[in-house]
């Protein structure tokens, strides 16, 4: 019994000498407001520790939307550096075969897609050997085909970029992977004055890449981008 009075004094003197300690540990805090509402009876209402209560809920839920407006600013930023990045390196090729070589090899693997189609529309179905040699990357299709694909048969305006989720065995686009391609981009290319459009398509196994629910505006600008490369080379 001698040896509790020494323990209180101390655990008293230690508390007396840091008192901030105490202030910031909720969990002591929130223990000695429920042990005072308890000394003071279930007939009597504290309204400050009521008003404490959703101050520090309200308090939590600025701290967690504090996080998520944090974490969506670096994957913006991440999501940007990415689109520089694969910009950049489209444009290092001085050959077209190189270029399109670089969009399935380097761009394709900056931008984490697992393949990478760019289709051109054209009337003349002739079975040049140049691109049956880009067959991986590079595909001719009938006109009106870009708009159909994008649209699905459905009656509603063609946007630049268009990201869904997918279920297909297009080989045309996907090739060897088309079974495994769960999500995809469409991006529709306006190619110059007198020529008919163009699309590129990216697609991913995971279904969660590309969805409709996400933002455009990185896209939308490499379409913007790659149009104006694309238009020199077939100029």
């Amino acid at each position: 019994m001698s040896s509790t009075p020494g323990k209180d004094t101390d655990f008293r003197d230690r508390i007396l000498s840091d008192p901030e300690a105490v202030l910031e540990d909720q969990d002591i805090m929130r223990a000695l407001i429920t042990a005072n509402e308890k000394s003071m009876g279930s007939n009597i209402v504290d309204l400050r520790g009521i008003a404490m209560e959703r101050l520090e809920a309200r308090l939590d839920r600025l701290e967690d939307t504090h996080r998520n407006v944090i974490a969506a600013a670096y994957e913006n930023l991440a999501g940007t550096n990415q689109i520089h990045r694969a910009i950049l390196r489209m444009m290092d090729a001085n050959r077209f075969e190189s270029f399109l070589s670089d969009l399935k090899g380097d761009v394709a693997d900056i931008l984490r897609v697992d393949t990478v189609r760019l289709v051109l529309e054209s009337a003349a179905r002739s079975e040049d050997p140049a691109v049956a040699k880009l067959q991986d990357v590079l595909c001719v299709a009938e006109p009106g085909f870009v708009a159909g694909y994008i649209t699905q048969g459905r009656n509603h305006p063609i946007r630049q970029v268009t990201l869904r989720q997918v279920r297909t065995d297009n080989a045309m686009l996907f090739g060897d992977k088309a079974d495994f391609i769960r999500s995809e981009a469409c991006l529709r290319l306006d190619l110059g004055e007198g020529r008919l459009p163009g699309m590129l398509v990216f697609g991913a196994e995971d279904p969660h890449q590309f969805t409709p629910q996400q933002g455009t505006d990185l896209l939308a600008f490499f379409t913007g981008v790659f149009e104006r490369v694309m238009r020199r080379w077939l100029s």
